[in-house]
This record gives C-alpha cells, sequence and structure tokens, in this order.
C-alpha cells in the first residue's frame, strides 16, 4: 500500500432513484478536508441523473462512477465499490446522507488509536434532528427479534434491539452493531471477512455484517463527536419491493447465523411473523392511500 492510499478514504455510495439528495450527498463528501475518493454505484436513477453523474466524474479524478450492471441489490453494489477503492479506509455511506467537512479526519483521528479490526459508526440523525432509529443497535438475535416485534421491550428493557432513544455516550464507545447507511471500516478489515454477504437484496446485511466481524474478533464502536444526516425514504422503490426484501433478509439472517443454536421450529415462526409483518405493512399502506382517494 502506497503512502497515498494509507492517507486516502474511498468513501462508497449506492445509489437507486435516490431525487434531488443525491448531490447534496455528493458534494457534502467532496468538501472533506481530508483526502477521499468517491465512489458512486449506480444501482438504477433516470437517465438525465445518469449522464449528469457521468460527466462529473469524467471531470473530477477523485470521483469514481460505476453504472451499467443494473439493480444488483446494496450488498452487491457496495461489493462492487469496494472492489475498486484504492484507500485504507472505506466509508460506506448512504446517498441521502449529508456530512460536516470535518467528518473523514475526525474518524480517522479516532482510528489511529484503535486496534485493529475495527469498524466506526456515527451519530446518525434524521431530518427532525433525533437520534435515528437503527443507528445504534443491540446484535440481532431470534430472542431480540421477537422482543421487538412484540412490542416487549417495557419487560425486557436490557434486551432491546434498538438504542436510539439511549442515551448517547460522551466519547468513543463500544457498541454491537452500526447501521449500514455509515459504516467506516479499514479495507483489509472488510475483505477480512469476505465482504458484505450478497445473498441479502436489499436490508440485515449490515446486521449479518456487524455479526460476523464480531464473531471474528472485530470491534465496534460509536463516534459521538461525527454527526451524519440521514434523510431516508428518498428512493422511489415501492412499500412492497421493501417490505417483501427486509424479510427475505430476516430469514437469510436467522437460518444461516443461528440455525445450529436455535430450535427450528423457532426460526419458522419468525419466518411466519416476518412475511406476515410485510404483508400487512404493504396493505395496510394499500388501504390508506384508498382511504386518502391517491
Amino acid at each position: 500500500m502506497t503512502a497515498e492510499s494509507r492517507a486516502l478514504t474511498s468513501v462508497i455510495m449506492v445509489t437507486y432513484n435516490t431525487g434531488p439528495v443525491l448531490y447534496e450527498a455528493i458534494a457534502s463528501v467532496l468538501a472533506q478536508n481530508a483526502p477521499i475518493e468517491l465512489i458512486l454505484v449506480n444501482n438504477g436513477n433516470p437517465e438525465d441523473d445518469v449522464k449528469k453523474l457521468a460527466a462529473e466524474a469524467q471531470d473530477n479524478s477523485r470521483f469514481k462512477f460505476i453504472t451499467g450492471q443494473g439493480n444488483v441489490g446494496f450488498s452487491k453494489g457496495c461489493n462492487n465499490g469496494a472492489k475498486v477503492a484504492t484507500g485504507e479506509y472505506l466509508l460506506f455511506l448512504n446517498p441521502d446522507s449529508s456530512l460536516l467537512p470535518d467528518a473523514i479526519s475526525k474518524l480517522k483521528y479516532e482510528a489511529a488509536s484503535l486496534r485493529r479490526p475495527f469498524m466506526l459508526g456515527a451519530r446518525v440523525l434524521d431530518k427532525e434532528g433525533k437520534d435515528q432509529r437503527g443507528s445504534r443497535r443491540a446484535i440481532l438475535t431470534p430472542v431480540t427479534a421477537l422482543i421487538e416485534a412484540l412490542h416487549l421491550h417495557y419487560l425486557f428493557p436490557l434486551a432491546r434491539l434498538n438504542y436510539h432513544e439511549a442515551p448517547m455516550p460522551y466519547t468513543t464507545a463500544a457498541i454491537p452493531a452500526i447501521s449500514g447507511s455509515f459504516m467506516f471500516i479499514p479495507r483489509e478489515d472488510f475483505w477480512g471477512i469476505g465482504g458484505f454477504d450478497e445473498g441479502y437484496f436489499l436490508h440485515v446485511e449490515d446486521l449479518d455484517l456487524c455479526l460476523r466481524f464480531r464473531r471474528q474478533g472485530g470491534e465496534i464502536y460509536i463516534v459521538p463527536r461525527v454527526v451524519v444526516t440521514h434523510i431516508g425514504a428518498t428512493s422511489k422503490a415501492t412499500k412492497a419491493f421493501i417490505e417483501r426484501h427486509k424479510a427475505a433478509g430476516f430469514r437469510r439472517y436467522f437460518h444461516k447465523n443461528f440455525s445450529y443454536e436455535y430450535p427450528s421450529v423457532l426460526l419458522v415462526i419468525l419466518d411466519m411473523a416476518g412475511w406476515i409483518r410485510a404483508e400487512l405493512k404493504i396493505w395496510l399502506g394499500v388501504a390508506r392511500h384508498f382511504l386518502k382517494g391517491e
């Protein structure tokens, strides 16, 4: 690895019909006060946007644009970006996010004192300035999934999946899992666990990565002084598309990671609950649109 690559952070964004906020995200990355390269993976955008992005990449040596592969899913899109990355560090960033100019320099400062392998997350805020659900999490297990799904966290507060309502640590602190909307990791550590599992198309791949990372001795940290705004829900993907892929992701996650540890009947119950939840959310959404006359 050259001195230039050691100084570089490769920011990888996978975009699918993200909309105008994508250009805000790009601008915030290119405005970083640390050396970066931006790798934008086009899983699908309007033709006018694709032409505009390709032209911008041609005019900017720090901007790489990967396109033409179609919608290959989030996991494979991230891996495709990581394969052409040249930086010592990778930052996986959702394309509807905005960084402050010193975000990457702060991450690299924290990284300098940590023992590898490690992964860093940031304080992820929603568009209203609140800590985003899913940005700080426990390791997902069949037990934590059931407690979350049945809203039993009032009875079992220590078994909550999401930590976004808990006080934010004042300083960098270890945490079980973070969101794939913002993941900073040494490139060698990312490929040391094989990257994202491409069996996930959309959703749950980040929880799978965190679990595999920790099982192989990696540590995950939250860095509160690095703040990112994640708008969320900007893609034009349909609710049915998202919810069904999410249910498929949960099924893969539990059977892949816990089939040796939990009885198969429990995993089947989780499968059924996931698909029922997905279909209910889809049809409730349809009903709301119908009642509004849309």
